[in-house]
């Protein structure tokens, strides 16, 4: 890998590497970057999806590269981590933007007031949080830190605002009464300093988005965790507008609003409302919808708004006021633009109501143009490779099967990108079985059936717990959890939404006969080696849900091109899925186990062969009782 990554960096050829778990990747490109920054004094820059993989990045794996290299040339590299600006504090905000911040209603006298007298639990609460995030925000000032929230006290989402601020609402250095100490300006320019630089895929995103202007000038780009890439990029690209969002804003800009538009501007959130509430749970893709006609009012009255507020340069508040209002413009523009490019959608929830989004239909041309013709791109992930090749992962960033070259042929051109599998430190077919229950029914969409039910307890049984359960929805969880409950009474079974994630995986992982059933945060997120995990049971295939309506508009774009937008985007979708939470099993060469999957479409249905082509070589049946009594055998019971 070490060595194909050299390659990629000398040849300009971008390179998709496959690397397994327990191969050491982050070294494996470690060390061709620091050799690439020591040897031609380029500046490198590694993109991760997950702060996890970015704490080891900066805690483990890149000092000890660090000192690799300064034996070897006795030169030690620079190196940072660079995150979004609302990751660090704001000291504009901590020190006196909260009196007019509307998401707290308090100003900083009532929050300190809240905390020593305990008035409202709520608010003395916040109250606390705030006061204590604004104590260390000083702290790290005057011992010159970057207030990083990830080094913050205990706080909520809420209590972070105070102390931090969006983008669009920067004053910007000059204009800033703390412009000298601030927090994000330190920290870029730390990463100016250095010629290694760890970022995340959402500040990639936005520098893609933004002309460059995130991320410091680097010569080279390693995109870890690249099988979350789209999602992430996706993420960054998407807005989204409700009616709380439009009052709190025309609120804010009341004080420098004349009477009549700030009356037009609050009205626009019930304008917004309404429109929601006529609204099907859906995309949305006629002009004539209440949708698009409300936003496009909503347009015109916060153009006329941020016209209005920008006409004084000299007050802070006034000029954060008129860009919280622009960013209200920019939305309400794009949905009621309905552009081909966009998708638009709106949505329920038990918490937020309804809200519109607006996402990108695609980001493999952002990707193409903006990533890949700027930069020698490296992509690494586990699970890169899918129905047993590279060309659907490259196709969703943006590389074309035609771009593809061999090793050691010349690139054609800035788009030439190679494919490597260096394969696993694991022997999964010695280590693990695959079981596809084929005598199941089909899963259907009125829940679990008493078969499938049955299935999952004996299995759990067999393993005297042990089980990581990964579910398509949180329905099938927890009936699941409740009929396991019932069948093995003395079964620890825990379930996502008992408690938080990270107190039930905690548990998971100290007492080996607990079960834990989850959906999609432990298909990824789950690492548990040893007899913990000996048991990973799969209940249908994740195809998207058909309700998604931005992974079925992706379907039907590549339809309408003539292509196949079933495996193209739920097929690929539930690949890249399956092979994730099949790889929660071995993660290291002493584990054993089963991966039970009891949807028996993976070997009866024509892309079932595509399916398995992406996972682990486990050695496979369909026959229960083989699987059963392999359990037992790794209990000691036959």
């Amino acid at each position: 890998m070490a060595e194909s990554v050299a390659e990629a960096f000398d040849d300009g050829v971008h390179l998709l590497v496959q690397a397994g778990t327990g191969t050491g990747k982050s070294l494996g490109y470690l060390a061709p970057a620091l050799a690439r920054c020591v040897g031609e004094g380029e500046r490198v820059v590694i993109a991760t999806a997950t702060l996890a993989l970015q704490a080891q990045l900066a805690h483990k794996d890149i000092p000890t590269a660090l000192d690799a290299v300064e034996e070897v040339t006795g030169k030690r590299p620079k190196a940072a981590i660079l995150k979004g600006r609302t990751n660090y504090a704001c000291l504009y905000r901590s020190r006196q933007g909260s009196d007019l911040d509307q998401d707290s209603l308090l100003g900083s006298e009532a929050l300190a007031d809240a905390a020593a007298t305990g008035k409202g639990d709520d608010v003395s609460r916040l109250g606390a949080e705030v006061l204590a995030l604004r104590e260390w925000v000083e702290e790290e000032a005057e011992r010159g830190g970057l207030a990083d929230r990830d080094d913050a006290p205990t706080h909520t989402a809420r209590g972070w605002s105070q102390v931090s601020i969006p983008s669009r609402e920067c004053l910007g250095v000059a204009a800033c009464p703390f412009g000298a100490e601030c927090f994000v300006e330190a920290s870029r320019e730390e990463a100016r300093d250095a010629q290694l630089v760890v970022t995340n895929h959402a500040l990639l995103a936005i520098n893609a988005m933004h002309g460059g202007t995130a991320l410091p000038e680097h010569s080279s780009l390693i995109i870890d965790e690249a099988h979350e890439l789209v999602s992430r990029i996706t993420t960054a690209a998407t807005d989204e507008l409700t009616p709380s969002l439009v009052e709190r804003v025309a609120r804010r800009a009341l004080t420098w609003l004349d009477d009549d538009l700030a009356t037009d501007f609050l009205d626009q959130a019930d304008v917004l409302r309404e429109a929601l509430d006529e609204s099907e749970l859906t995309r949305i893709t006629e002009a004539s919808s209440p949708l698009p006609y409300a936003a496009a009012q909503l347009r015109d009255v916060s153009r006329k708004a941020v016209s209005a507020l920008g006409k004084v340069t000299d007050d802070n508040e006034r000029v954060q006021a008129a860009s919280a209002a622009k960013e209200i413009f920019d939305v309400a523009e794009r949905i009621a633009k309905l552009a081909e490019a966009d998708v638009v959608w709106v949505t329920q929830s038990d918490i937020m109501g309804r809200a519109a989004y607006v996402a990108p239909l695609n980001v493999a041309g952002l990707l193409r143009n903006q990533v890949f013709a700027e930069t020698t791109t490296v992509l690494t992930s586990a699970t890169l490779s899918l129905g047993g090749t590279f060309e659907p992962a490259a196709a969703a960033v943006g590389l074309r099967a035609a771009d593809r070259i061999e090793q050691g042929a010349e690139p054609s051109d800035e788009f030439a990108w190679r494919g490597l599998d260096v394969g696993s430190p694991f022997d999964y077919g010695r280590q693990g079985i695959l079981y596809v229950a084929k005598r199941l029914p089909p899963p259907g969409r009125d829940g679990m059936n008493e078969a499938t039910l049955a299935e999952i307890a004996q299995l759990i049984w067999a393993a005297e717990g042990r089980t990581l359960g990964l579910f398509a929805s949180r329905r099938a969880a927890e009936q699941a959890a409740e009929y396991c409950r019932r069948e093995l009474p003395k079964q620890t079974i825990l379930c996502q939404g008992d408690a938080q994630l990270s107190e039930l995986t905690r548990r998971f992982t100290a007492e080996p006969e607990t079960v834990l059933f989850g959906t999609m945060s432990l298909w990824q997120g789950v690492d548990v080696p040893g007899e913990t995990c000996q048991l990973v049971i799969i209940d249908k295939i994740p195809f998207p849900r058909p309700d998604d309506p931005l992974m079925q508009a992706r379907k039907k774009a590549v339809d309408d091109a003539g292509g196949n937008g079933f495996m193209s985007v739920a097929a690929t979708h539930a690949a890249l899925l399956l092979a994730q939470g099949a790889g929660r099993l071995i993660r290291r060469s002493e584990d054993r186990g089963v991966v039970a999957m009891l949807d028996p479409r993976l070997v009866t249905a024509r892309y079932g062969s595509f399916l398995k082509a992406s996972l682990p070589e486990f050695w496979m049946t369909t026959d229960g009782d083989i699987a059963v009594q392999a359990l037992r055998r790794l209990r000691g019971q036959e």
